[in-house]
């Protein structure tokens, strides 16, 4: 028999995307957050360049949200979604499909990111099987693609520390290339220049393939996890075109990109580009509850309404789908974004973001540097033979400078709350600046 662990001791908790014995020898811990800042246990304020893990975009603690978690658990902790509803699911569904163009005007409930891109990959297989087209079964992404950590996600995703490990996944899927261009597009301000033609690559597979037998293409419009990848101009718009012409759903990954984070409400109004569903999360609480999203377009919703009335279109669901204090919470949240102004301010400071990013070019090791809205990443010249080494050194000191930033691979990534002022910003890239010098 084990000894029974103590409660303050960190070996019981397997920690998910983390060096778990490193961690455990020397640990980060948080123990309470307020607007633009961590607490560490050892009372430092830490500030957050994250938005926690790209979630909360309306900055922590907020009171508005709070109360209303509060008041829900006391009125009504769980209700059911199968076969039964509460009020605030069918408010905050409503409220969502009027922020989006048409057709998107449904909303299925999940609770994190990953479920969402799953949920959104079955119901584009059961909308092709629907409406006659069983063939089209196979699903598409793209490489260097982050969609969760499900089966369905990492088997369209394209980040091979997520796929390596797990056998065969799906089967009948496939990929297109990514679209980062080091060599054309380093250091670009924004949406870079040269790439659109990387989406031809979505005739080549669909000639492989034949569009007969292809449901569905998931991308993110910016591909934030594998490194802050900005599609080039063109590049999602020449993506709608070609789907359309060969009858082949297009699935937007904004998980990351919504709410705010790039100067408007959802990237697909960034870029000017509907697709047909929507994967949503993390922003959609300010990182508050676990929820997520699918946001689908009536041409598929309506696929489904022809079965008898009484039996269930889409055999697909969970316990938590809707649940009342996430919803609560979704709806606080909201109104903090609409009373606050802060699904367009990211615009109003990408310039001043991007200026300050770009400040870093010229520093050691620096070898690309992208932006958009309140999103940026620096590119930092791998290790030989130690890959992901360097931006790992940056991170432990940036922390021990009360900065907390992500990285990924050999790349720091960050999108801070939508509430930062530019005292956080200068702050950001002033720290940034000492530990780019300081690591070797």
């Amino acid at each position: 028999m084990t000894a029974p662990l103590r409660s303050n001791n960190l070996e019981a908790f397997w920690m998910p995307y983390t060096a778990n014995r490193q961690f455990k020898q020397n640990p980060r811990l948080l123990v309470a957050a307020k607007d633009m800042h961590y607490t560490s246990a050892d009372g430092r304020e830490i500030l957050d360049a994250t938005a926690g893990l790209w979630c909360v975009n309306a900055g922590h603690g907020r009171q508005k949200i709070v109360e209303a978690v509060s008041k829900q658990v006391a009125e009504l902790d769980y209700a059911p979604a199968f076969q039964m509803g509460h009020p605030k699911a069918f408010e905050l569904a409503a409220r969502l499909a009027n922020m989006l163009p048409a057709p998107l005007d449904h909303v299925f409930f999940t609770n994190s990111g990953s479920e969402a891109v799953d949920t959104a990959l079955k119901i584009a297989l059961a909308y092709q099987r629907a409406r006659g087209k069983g063939t089209k079964y196979r699903l598409l992404g793209r490489e260097r693609g982050y969609h969760g950590v499900g089966f369905g996600g990492i088997s369209v995703g394209g980040i091979s520390g997520n796929r390596k490990t797990f056998g065969t996944m799906l089967t009948g899927v496939d990929h297109i290339r990514h679209t980062h261009d080091l060599e054309r597009n380093a250091f670009t301000r924004g949406v870079p220049e040269y790439g659109a033609e990387f989406a031809d690559e979505l005739e080549r597979v669909i000639a492989l393939h034949d569009a007969s037998n292809i449901a569905a293409i998931i991308v993110e419009p910016v591909a934030g996890s594998t490194g802050v990848l900005i599609p080039p101009k063109g590049y999602l718009q020449r993506l709608r075109e070609i789907c359309d012409k060969h009858d082949i759903l297009l699935i937007f990954d904004e998980v990351i990109t919504g709410f705010g984070r790039v100067g408007t409400p959802f990237a697909l109004d960034y870029f000017g580009v509907v697709p047909d569903m929507v994967c949503v999360a993390k922003g959609i609480t300010s990182g508050v509850i676990p929820m997520g999203a699918v946001f689908a377009g009536k041409h598929i919703y309506d696929a489904f309404m022809d079965a008898p009335e009484n039996t269930i279109e889409l055999f697909h669901g969970y316990t938590y789908s809707a649940h009342p204090v996430a919803c609560a919470a979704a709806l606080a949240t909201l109104d903090v974004y609409e009373e606050e102004g802060l699904l367009t301010r990211a615009a109003d400071l990408a310039s001043y973001w991007e200026d300050g990013l770009h400040s870093l070019k010229g520093l050691p090791h620096v070898i690309d540097i992208r932006n958009l809205g309140l999103i940026g990443a620096i590119e930092l010249e791998s290790i030989p033979g130690a890959p992901t080494k360097r931006a790992f050194s940056a991170f432990l000191k940036a922390f021990e400078s009360n900065l907390m930033i992500r990285t990924t691979g050999d790349i720091i990534a960050m999108s801070p709350p939508l509430i930062i002022e530019k005292s956080h910003i200068d702050q950001i890239f002033e720290t940034l600046s000492r530990v780019l010098k300081q690591i070797d």
